[in-house]
């Protein structure tokens, strides 16, 4: 995992590199990923049955015929970790916190390297929560990819995603 730090404390800085390190050991990131066709209008973007209503979103793909629509976690290891560390060690545990979310970006941002090398030109992931792209529309992704399924992502009812270090998103692909 890459760390850049402004800071010079080295205590901090060893902490930081001591749980980058725990993460690489303990965690195994999942991705799940598939390319559908898509339509697009002004206000909702269709990809088979299902319709995402989103002025954003539909901005972001205009143009595209196809999506990439993946979902990413590190795992349910990194539940356990911040509960290991969080009742003893609160700043070991907000230290994790942070290099795991760093981690789980790198996983996604080395999925869409994958799909670049495969010479997709991809626009801006975009994922449910943003903007005005309704939270629970993650239901529908979790659906159209079996998320709990094949990579053990579960969705609650209140649309909070478990393990908590998760993503899904919706890349457009630009047409050739």
């Amino acid at each position: 995992m890459k760390t850049s730090s402004k800071t010079d404390d080295e205590r901090l800085l060893s902490l930081i590199d001591e749980c980058c390190d725990e993460i690489e050991k303990e965690l195994t990131p999942k991705t799940l990923h598939r390319i559908f066709d898509c339509v697009v209008t002004e206000n909702e973007v269709t990809v088979g049955d299902v319709t995402f209503r989103s002025k954003r979103l539909a901005e972001t793909v205009k143009g595209c015929d196809r999506v990439c629509i993946f979902g990413a976690t590190l795992g349910t290891e990194c539940d356990r970790l911040l509960r290991r560390y969080s009742p003893t060690d609160l700043t070991r545990a907000m230290v994790l916190q942070a290099c795991m979310s760093s981690k789980i970006e790198e996983v996604c941002d080395a999925l869409e390297d994958e799909l670049r090398a495969q010479g997709l030109k991809l626009r801006q992931r975009y994922s449910p929560g943003y903007f005005d792209l309704d939270i629970t529309e993650n239901k529908k992704l979790f659906d159209m990819l079996e998320l709990k399924k094949r990579i053990g992502l579960t969705l609650t009812d209140s649309y909070q995603m478990l393990p908590s270090k998760s993503v899904t998103a919706i890349i457009g692909i630009e047409n050739d």
